[in-house]
């Protein structure tokens, strides 16, 4: 029976890895989250014949409430994944994130909790973690952490630490990116409360490994839920891509941590693949905007502070334009790049975009679009809404395929977007943003920048772009905007 578990955990492992590998593509993404879905599915039936479970007096009972217990979760996970709007799936993602390091977290609560109800005298919860199994008789399963010399205790310690801060972290940012929490205000010192914090969550972690006490176990996971929270807070709206990559990574790392406290291999390489994979596109990301991760979560980019600097004076006004002027100047243009942004999300006017193509297309205008690695909300975030709009593919560039391009472009259309096209990264050194890589959208001979209105995007910083000579401004709702862009073209 062992072999056959180990055997199933293996092969799930390796549906795990591949359908990660499918997801690197649009065109293959579906049938990779598929695979994974499989192995998941097999890894969950499987772990039901582990001998911890079936052997267990209570294997009954135990089993009507893991039975239950997935058929609420699944459930509700099945409707609203079903019934979210693509502008709301930031926050899903976010909420997804946070409940698996808190499930990570719940496992190393219920092991140590454990552990110390049967403290006895002399003994520290390391010695009775690492003697006492899941039912707290039994030998300890995690035989893959025996072999390799580690501590379980330390590794529920730290997944713990590091489930939790991704569980209340997480639930803020989805309250930020829903609106139900609008300040990214510093605290005075917040990196030094941050940091003092952190020292007393180290004690705490200590003496939870020494006397397995339940006071300290109590204090030491809610100081590491309120460590969360106050990283969380500061962090601005245009980092939100970048937070929610590196949760996600830190989610991954928790489960696999507790997978060895487990001694479950499922659990070890599907967090190991989550946090490797979270963490690359975490850099990736950081790189993106040409910071660094500690950057992110310390420097209060997009907070009011920053955005409120001393940047450079911007000399001009916005010039509003027409739709029916619009059309024309890319109706009988050579090349059109369209640049979408969250505006286009939260309008969902990616289908009324994809059919503008095809009528400039069909006019013999190349329409390509461009999307910056931390464009919207979410990693991945405007590729999502194109696809699901029916966008080919081969018409959708990345920046650095396509900010050489714009010197070629006779229009290029703004979509709700700001920050990622805002020239102040290249050329203000006093601009929160400066340093950070953005598409040269100001090369272009003209470009049209449709907006909701005339304040600042997400992050709270002023765009010069807006003020150009070659810019004009169409205001108004992006479906509706791109919907009278649509009707100009038809109508010459």
């Amino acid at each position: 029976m062992e072999a056959i578990i180990q055997a199933s955990y293996f092969l799930a492992a390796v549906l795990f890895i591949l359908g990660l590998k499918q997801m690197s593509s649009p065109v293959t993404a579906r049938r990779g989250i598929q695979w994974a879905g499989v192995g998941m599915i097999l890894a969950t039936l499987v772990t039901f014949m582990s001998p911890e479970i079936t052997d267990n007096p209570q294997f009954t009972t135990n089993l009507a409430l893991i039975l239950l217990a997935i058929a609420i979760g699944g459930g509700f996970a099945w409707v609203t994944g079903k019934r979210v709007a693509m502008t709301d799936m930031p926050q899903m993602i976010a909420m997804y994130n946070g409940m698996g390091g808190g499930a990570a977290a719940t496992i190393a609560a219920v092991e140590l909790l454990k552990a110390q109800s049967e403290v006895a005298a002399g003994a520290s919860t390391g010695e009775l973690l690492g003697s006492v199994g899941l039912d707290g008789l039994s030998p300890h399963p995690a035989s893959i952490s025996a072999a390799m010399g580690v501590d379980v205790t330390i590794l529920a310690i730290v997944g713990a630490i590091i489930g939790t801060i991704a569980f209340s972290g997480s639930i803020i940012a989805w309250a930020k990116l829903d609106g139900r929490l609008n300040t990214n205000k510093l605290l005075p010192q917040q990196q030094l409360i941050n940091l003092l914090l952190s020292l007393v969550l180290i004690g705490l972690a200590i003496s939870v490994y020494f006397t397995g006490e339940l006071m300290p176990i109590l204090l030491f996971f809610g100081l590491a839920l309120v460590l969360g929270i106050f990283i969380t807070v500061p962090v601005g709206g245009a980092d939100m891509p970048v937070i929610i990559s590196l949760f996600n990574a830190l989610t991954g790392l928790a489960v696999g941590f507790e997978g060895y406290v487990l001694g479950n291999a499922a659990m070890i390489i599907a967090g190991t693949v989550v946090g490797s994979a979270g963490s690359l596109l975490t850099h990736l990301m950081a790189k993106a905007m040409n910071r660094s991760v500690g950057n992110v979560f310390f420097s209060g980019f997009g907070t009011s502070a920053a955005a409120g600097g001393d940047t450079a004076a911007t000399e001009g006004s916005m010039k509003e334009i027409q739709a029916q002027d619009v059309g024309i100047m890319m109706a009988y243009a050579s090349q059109v790049v369209i640049i979408p942004g969250y505006g286009m999300a939260v309008a969902q006017a990616q289908h009324k975009v994809w059919e503008l193509t095809q009528l400039l297309t069909d006019k013999g205008v190349t329409v390509k679009f461009a999307i910056h690695p931390v464009a919207g909300r979410m990693p991945g975030h405007m590729n999502v809404l194109l696809a699901e709009a029916g966008v080919p593919y081969d018409l959708i560039y990345d920046m650095e395929d396509i900010n050489a391009d714009f010197g070629n472009t006779t229009v290029t259309l703004v979509i709700g977007a700001n920050d990622v096209v805002n020239p102040a990264a290249k050329k203000d050194p006093n601009s929160p943003l400066f340093g950070m890589p953005i598409l040269n959208a100001e090369e272009s001979e003209n470009v049209v920048v449709i907006k909701r209105g005339r304040g600042t995007g997400f992050s709270g910083v002023e765009n010069p772009l807006f003020l150009l000579d070659n810019t004009r401004m169409l205001f108004g709702d992006g479906q509706k905007a791109v919907n009278e862009l649509i009707q100009a073209v038809k109508e010459l």
